[in-house]
Parts: C-alpha cells; structure tokens; sequence
C-alpha cells in the first residue's frame, strides 16, 4: 500500500457531495463581544493595579498617561459595543488588529510602569496565545514577533518607578533579563502550544463532523434500499400479472399486428419495472427480512463496489478450531458496512494485485481481517493511523495511484471511528517488513487490518421474529 497516504494524509472519505470546512484556523470563529468581555476585565485589572500602586504602596507613577491608555481601551470598548452588532464575528484582519490594539496598548502601560520591573508585563502573553488559537499561523507569527519587539524595548526604554520618598526600584540586570528571556520563551512555547491544541481540536471536529455526515448518507442508502424493496416486494405479483396478461393477449392477437405491438409493449415494460426495481434495489437491502445476513454476505457487500477496479479480491470464511461450524448471523448496520467499505476500498487502492477478506468466528468473538500485496504502512506512521489529517494537495504518483479522490485524508479516521462504536477493536499492522526487497517478500506482503467483535455487539439476536413489511405513510 505505498502508504504516507494511506495512514495518514492521503485517504480519501470515499463520500460524495460531503464538503468539510477548511482546517486552516480562521478570524471569523472570534466573537468581538469576547474579546470586548476579555478586554473588560483587563481593564478592571489595570484600574485596580494603578490605584494599589498609587494609593497602597505610594509609588509615583505618571497617572494622567496611565488613565488615558485605560481611557483608550475604555472607549475602543464603547465604540465596539455601539457601532457594530452583539453577535458580530470577526474577519482575519480585523480579530489581528483588534489584538494588535490590545498588545500595543499593554505595552504602553508597561512603558509607564516601570518596564521589565512591572510583575504585570507577563501579560502581553495572553494577545499571543488568543491569536494561536484563533487566527492563522502568519498572523500568529507577526503578533508574536510584536509582542516580543514591544517587550524587548521596553527593557531599555520606560519610565523607571520610584517609591513615594523619590527612591527608584531598581533590579539587578541579571534578574531583568532573566525576566525578559522567560516572558520571550513563554510567547513562544505557549503559542506553539495553543496553536498545537487548537488545530488537534478543530482537526477531530471536523473529522467527527465528516463521520457523521458519512454515516447519515449511508443511513439514507439503506433507508433508501428498505424503501425500494419492499417496493419490490409489494409490485412483484402485479407485475408478474401484467406480464402474464400480456402474452396471453399477444397470443390472441396474432392477426392484428396494431393490437398485438401495443400487448408487446405493455409486456416489455413490465419487464423494465422489474429491472429498474432490481437496480435500485443494489443502493441498500434494509428489507425486514434482510437486516440480518450472514458475515460472509455483509463482507461481501461491503467489498462489492470495489470488486470491479482491476485487483483481484479474494475471502474466506472459517471457524476458529474448536469453534461452531455455522457462521454467525450479523445485524447490518449501516456503520459497520461503511467502515469495511472504507477499508476495502483502502486496502484495494493500494494493492498490486490481490486483497485478501477473511472472517473467522468463535462462540465469544469474531474477527474480520483485510490484507493486501502492496508496500504496507510507513513505519513513521503506523502508530498514527486513524486520526484525522487534511491535506490540500497530492503529489503525482499517489494521484495517479488513486484517480477521482480529493485525498481528504478522513477515511480510515471514518472507518475506525464507526467501527469502533459498533463495538470493534481495531489494529493495524504490516504483514512483513516493508524494507525488505520484493523478491524475500511473501504473497501477503502488505497491510493488515483486522477487527475484533465480541459476539453479543454483532451478533443478529436468535429467536425474534422480524414481523411484516410496515406501509410507508408520508
């Protein structure tokens, strides 16, 4: 299976009409009234930092400057609230400049209160981290390099503090700096950091939102089909009546040919009837009598669309020793279909030429298993297979090697997402080391895949009666 793609960035959802949203973060998921209650609450803190200094330890601070840059943030604040809509959501730009504003407004209040020496200046962190996990990445890049520019020249120019008898704080130039490196090093790391949760977050947000959209469309299939053959259920014996009156009537008009093409045609209609009915029918069989099939049938099933694409699938179906010899009888659910289908579809897109479909059963369990003679995962990413990547482009080869797919990169994450809420456990590994040369490889040389059911999670419950078809009513 050649396989970066495979394990990772480059399967496809085998879904169509399914758009996801871009992963890339965006401005226009910010609130402005979050930032305007973030930027409240600054406010209070400032407001109640100048008055301690002020009226509690005495220090002498340009308090007309530092009101007016509360005054400032104060008004920004009234303007927002007035001028723009309570559930307004920011652009790219404007969520950037709303938080530039902030920074820069910070960073004159740490010019005015002592630079560095000001305990306060740490929280030019916060405008950073809010951008990291917001905004995208060249905004995040150039508000940090802003912050950290801000934070560096204000360890050489601000305006000292001085307590009460004119005395100023001075603090050793080592610990200052020490300062400024921590506050530099905690910009980095913690946007880093909230950019890295961030992006994991909306990732699996979306590849939640794709599984569920996948799961709700082959719902509708089955749906669909249950629909369709009770359909044909129901029209078989008026069908098979028509026909029959048809060829009697084309028996005994043999000498009006007018008469006899218009029984002909009431015939071969009736035949196409049943062909459409039979056609529609392939799309889901979730007839009463058919929500239950044997294991061999629903692998089948699952494998089918793919059975056609120039590699050869082939199954097998046997107990484990010791175990019943009669297969068991499994609930098709619309999920487990859609995840075997999903992996079928993976193991034959990579294969060279043969995928290998194997059920084995005990009383307890039961375990199916894909195996293809492709290249296997990667080694670098086995051990992520199954959470969710997106990845905008493909490179040539894998294009070729997959035609038609977006490369969304969601499938398995679908396919192990359902699976495992039907009660599957899933591993993946390779059959043989993917290093070794082709001539030491062995038939089965590629991935593997397999997933493991207790019985009671699977199994169709014995003894029930499944009851008629019920009439639709609309």
């Amino acid at each position: 299976m050649g396989k970066a793609a495979k394990g990772a960035s480059g399967h496809s959802m085998v879904m169509t009409g399914i758009t996801l949203p871009e992963r890339e973060p965006r401005g226009d998921w910010v609130r402005l009234r979050t930032l305007i209650l973030l930027r409240w609450m600054a406010i209070a803190g400032q407001l109640a930092a100048i008055l301690v200094a002020d009226r509690v330890y005495g220090l002498q601070l340009p308090l007309s400057l530092c009101y007016l840059a509360v005054a400032v943030s104060i008004i920004a604040n009234l303007f927002s609230i007035t001028l723009f809509p309570e559930n307004k959501r920011l652009n790219e730009a404007e969520a950037f400049f709303t938080l530039l504003f902030d920074l820069a407004q910070l960073a004159f209040l740490i010019f005015l209160t002592g630079g560095l020496t000001n305990p306060f200046a740490l929280l030019v962190l916060a405008p950073v981290t809010i951008s990291a996990s917001t905004l995208r990445l060249r905004s995040t890049v150039m508000l940090g390099a802003a912050a950290i520019l801000l934070i560096s020249v204000a360890v050489f120019w601000h305006v000292p503090l001085r307590f009460a008898d004119g005395r100023e704080l001075v603090i050793p130039r080592l610990f200052e700096f020490g300062f400024w490196l921590s506050i530099v090093i905690g910009i980095l790391f913690l946007g880093l950091y909230s950019r890295r949760v961030a992006t994991e977050i909306r990732s699996m947000s979306e590849a939640l939102l794709a599984t569920q959209m996948a799961l709700a469309r082959e719902q509708k299939l089955t749906d669909l089909g249950g629909v369709v053959a009770a359909a044909a259920h129901e029209l078989g014996t008026p069908l098979a009546t028509i026909k029959l009156v048809s060829s009697e009537l084309m028996a005994e008009l043999q000498g009006q040919p007018v008469l006899l093409e218009d029984a002909r045609l009431i015939g071969e209609q009736a035949d196409r009837c049943r062909d459409i009915l039979r056609d529609m029918g392939r799309a889901g069989k979730d007839d009463l009598h058919l929500r239950q099939a044997p294991l061999s049938a629903a692998l089948r099933e699952a494998a089918e669309p793919h059975m056609a694409r120039g590699k050869r699938v082939e199954f097998s179906f046997a107990p484990v020793d010791g175990s019943p010899d009669r297969q068991p009888t499994i609930l098709r659910r619309p999920e487990i279909i859609h995840g075997l289908r999903n992996l079928v579809q993976n193991a034959v897109d990579f294969a060279r030429t043969t995928v290998w479909i194997e059920g084995e059963w005990t009383d307890r369990s039961v375990t199916v298993r894909i195996i293809d003679d492709g290249d296997g995962f990667p080694p670098n990413v086995i051990g992520r297979i199954g959470d969710p990547f997106v990845r905008s482009r493909r490179d040539a080869p894998q294009a070729a090697q997959r035609p038609g797919y977006e490369g969304m990169g969601l499938g398995l994450f679908i396919a192990k997402t359902l699976l495992e809420r039907s009660g599957a456990e899933l591993t993946f590994a390779n059959a043989t080391d993917p290093f070794l040369p082709p001539e030491d490889r062995p038939e089965r040389c590629g991935a593997v895949v397999e997933a493991v059911w207790a019985m009671a999670d699977l199994a169709a419950p014995s003894g029930v009666a499944l009851g008629k078809n019920r009439r639709i009513e609309g």
